[in-house]
Order: structure tokens, then sequence, then C-alpha cells
């Protein structure tokens, strides 16, 4: 009896291991997105009507139609019925951790930067504030449908690690200037600061570190040759501000032929395909040939720009000549915004409004600068920015049954015209859902809430202050 007693529970032990067998076998993928109308943003930038999307790790492994449901299963189904299923959107520059500052200075203050920006960042930055400011602003920008950011600040293995808490990917370039900042006492102290973090992260699937000189006037030529032979050593991206200002090549200290910053760069021998310009408001013909010949990529922030009444970018000129071009909203104090919704109007109608022709920058091309031209910006274009077998499942889904959505005749102009952070109902990133029915799945608001209330009361005051002296400084642009 015995004898039997033990074979039988073997066989029981073998029908449950196959039983388990059978039912993982089942599932050949681990999510998928059905019943939606997918916008791959690929070459022909071809729309699916009653799309699916079938994700495996961190891949999109198939995409089509419904047919694809009886060829994959998954244990995740997300049924994106009257949603709009497209790559999740990339923020090509910002300062995410100033969303810790966003609302102050907005008292006329000319000189912003060096009056108001600086003099705040010196007092109040630290470690703790860049962290909770930046797990602020990737909630933020997740539930906007922001999937990947590139960022220059400072302590960016805060910021990296915020970041992936909140399951965002990122390009984080920590900041190089010529005086003293909160994470390097002497001036260019980023440099070393930088080496240690991209060391750190280089490898790691969601965090792209960098270097991020700040601009032209505030680094060095030695230092700028410096970070470039780092940059190739390391192959890493660097990031910088670049004629911003309608000056700036006034204010460069060392002697130099060239008649604007892009030609400074090119001359000094650091403009190359490693390099990411913000702005790129100021630029001439030869500077936009110089920066197409380099393979430079390019951050179009109008939002920003228009509010900080810097100009125009020729950004129409740029997408039409196929330029690197992506989309920006620079710091949550430049725009007071890190979502890109407001910016797809600003960026179709500020190049309307300077060509004087209502045909260009149509929808379609503005989702795209969003999305893969973001990517190309960033040369992240073989892994991100459009729907495509083989590339990273960076996914966001956008409902249409909300007042404002409606009616939805053309998926590109109701984004570029009427949505907003509020009808994005999922973001999928590296595979991962971290927000599904607008519920962040990762973290959450009151994880942080806190702390937020915290550095906030402890800014007031000097930000107050400070306002005071800096509405009193001379413009930057004069």
């Amino acid at each position: 009896m015995k004898l039997k007693s033990l074979v039988f529970s073997i066989s029981v032990i073998l029908l449950s291991g196959c039983g388990l067998a059978k039912e993982k076998q089942k599932y050949n993928a681990d999510v998928i997105v059905n019943n939606g109308q997918v916008l791959t943003i690929n070459s022909t930038m071809q729309i699916i009507d009653d799309g699916v999307v079938v994700i495996k790790d961190d891949q999109i492994i198939a995409l089509g139609t419904v047919e694809l449901l009886n060829q994959y299963q998954a244990p995740k189904m997300i049924d994106a019925k009257d949603g709009i299923v497209m790559p999740g959107m990339i923020n090509a520059h910002n300062h995410l951790p100033m969303i810790a500052f966003r609302g102050l200075g907005e008292e006329g203050i000319s000189n912003r930067l060096f009056a108001y920006f600086f003099p705040l960042e010196s007092e109040m930055l630290s470690r703790e504030l860049i962290y909770n400011a930046t797990k602020l602003g990737t909630i933020d920008l997740a539930q906007s449908g922001v999937t990947t950011y590139a960022d220059m600040y400072y302590h960016m293995d805060e910021m990296a690690k915020a970041t992936k808490e909140v399951g965002l990917r990122a390009v984080l370039g920590e900041t190089v200037i010529k005086f003293p900042v909160v994470d390097a006492k002497q001036p260019y102290g980023g440099i070393e600061y930088a080496k240690g973090f991209i060391e750190e992260y280089q490898n790691d699937p969601l965090i792209t570190p960098a270097y991020a000189p700040h601009a032209v006037y505030t680094v060095s030529k030695e230092k700028l040759q410096e970070i470039n032979k780092l940059s190739e050593s390391y192959d890493v991206p660097v990031l910088i501000h670049v004629a911003e200002f309608p000056n700036e090549e006034t204010r460069i200290k060392d002697p130099t032929q060239a008649k604007s910053p892009v030609e400074y760069l090119d001359e000094i021998g650091v403009l190359d395909e490693r390099v990411v310009i913000a702005h790129g408001i100021h630029l001439s013909e030869h500077d936009q040939v110089l920066l197409k010949e380099a393979d430079a990529g390019i951050s179009y922030n109008p939002m920003a720009n228009a509010k900080g009444a810097t100009g125009i970018a020729p950004a129409w000129d740029m997408y039409r000549a196929d330029m690197r071009i992506g989309l920006g909203t620079d710091g949550p104090m430049s725009s007071n915004q890190v979502d890109l919704w407001r910016t797809l109007s600003y960026a179709a109608n500020m190049q309307r409004l300077k060509n004087s022709d209502r045909t260009i920058m149509v929808p379609e091309q503005v989702i795209e600068m969003a999305t893969i031209g973001g990517a190309k910006a960033l040369h992240m274009e073989n892994e991100l920015g459009s729907l495509e077998v083989g590339k990273k499942a960076d996914i966001i889904i956008v409902e249409t049954q909300s007042a404002n959505m409606m009616p939805n005749y053309d998926p590109y102009a109701t984004l570029v015209y009427q949505a907003n952070p509020s009808n994005v109902d999922t973001t999928i990133v590296n595979g991962e859902v971290i927000m599904e029915n607008r519920k962040m799945l990762t973290v959450t608001l009151d994880d942080i809430r806190d702390s937020v209330e915290q550095f906030e009361s402890n800014i007031a005051t000097f930000a107050k202050e400070l306002s005071k002296k800096a509405i009193k400084s001379k413009s930057l642009m004069d």
C-alpha cells in the first residue's frame, strides 16, 4: 500500500508540473495592448485602426491587426477601446528639479537667469530637494505621457534614483559650469562628478548618463575641449545651451574668430554627433549647415522661449532640412510645465507666425517631432520614438471620450490642438506598465506630498525677498 501511495503521489506531482508548464507555454508575451487606434510613427506614418501591440520583456515583438490575438497570449491584456495608442513622447530638454521653484520669479524680472535662477539655486538646492523634486517631476511626466526626458542639472545620481523609482527613461547630464554649485565646491567640479555618475550608470537600462556644460559663455574653451574628449572616451552625449540669447558670442571670454556660438563650437573642435543643443533660437543658415554636418541634435523649446521673449527658433527650416530636431519644455521655471501638450500647439503656431504661413507644421509633423524627432535629437531613434518591432516598449494610450477630445476626426489634430495631460490613460516604459487608468502603479503623490510641502515652505520667504532685488537687475539680452 505504501508503494502504491508513493507512486500515486509522484504521478500527481508530475501531472501538476505538466499543468504548470502548459500554463506557462500558453503565454508567449507579457503585455498585449489591443483595440486602439495605433499611430506607429514609422517611416510611412502608418495608422492601424483596431490595432494590436505585443510586448515581451522590454520590447515590441509584434504589431498589427486583431489577427495577432490568435498568435500571441499574455497574462496582461490592456483594452485601449476608443483610445489612441502611440509612442511615449520625448521631452528633449529640461531642468526637472526646478519644479521645486515653479511659479516663482514671475514679477517681470528682466535678468531671471543670473539675478534670480542662479542665486535661488545657490541658496536652496540640496541632495534631498533634488531627489524629491525629481520624483514629483517624473510623476508629472508619467501622468502626461512623456516616457523619456533629457535633463541638465546637479546631483544626477539623486535624479537617476528618483527617475528609476517612478520608472521613466532619461538622459541625465551632469552640469559643468565655471562657478561653485551645490554638488561641486570648485569651478568646473561637475567634470569629476560626471565621471563617477557615468561609470555608475553607463549600462543602465533606463538611465543614459551625459555631460552637460552649461553654455559657451559659462564654460571655457579648454573645459569644453576636455569634456569633448571625455564624452568620446565614455561614448556619452553632451547637452549644452546654445544660441538661446541674441548676444552670446559677445560673452565668450576666449579669443575667437567665430561670429556665433555654433561657429565657436565648430572652431574649437567640439561640435560633433554627441552634442545636443538646447534652444538654437538665433541660428544663421551657416549655423544650421554646421549643425547638420556635425549630425548634432536640437531641442526646440517654443513655449519657454515665448514666455522668456528670447525669440522663435528656425525649427521649420531645420525640420525641412531633415535635421535631428525634437521638442522640449525647458525647466519648470521657464515654461512652468514639464509635459509637452501645450508645447505641441506652440511648436506649430510659433512657426506659422514666424514664417507667415498657416500651411506649415501640420499636426502630423508636430507629433513626429515630439516622438521620433526627440529620439533622433538624442541619437536614440534605433530604440525609441516609434512603435516598431524590435524597439523598446515605451507606449502611451490617450483616451478620446472626454468632452475635449470629441470629435476625433484626425488623431494628430486631436492630440496637438485638443488633448491635455489628463487624457493620458496608460503609460508603459521599457515594457513595464507604470500608469493604468490614470492610476500610478510605481509611486504616488502621497509618497512625497509631505516633502513637497516642506521644501515649498522653506523656499517661499527667501524667494520673495530675492525677487525684490532681482527685479532691479539689467536684462541679459541688453
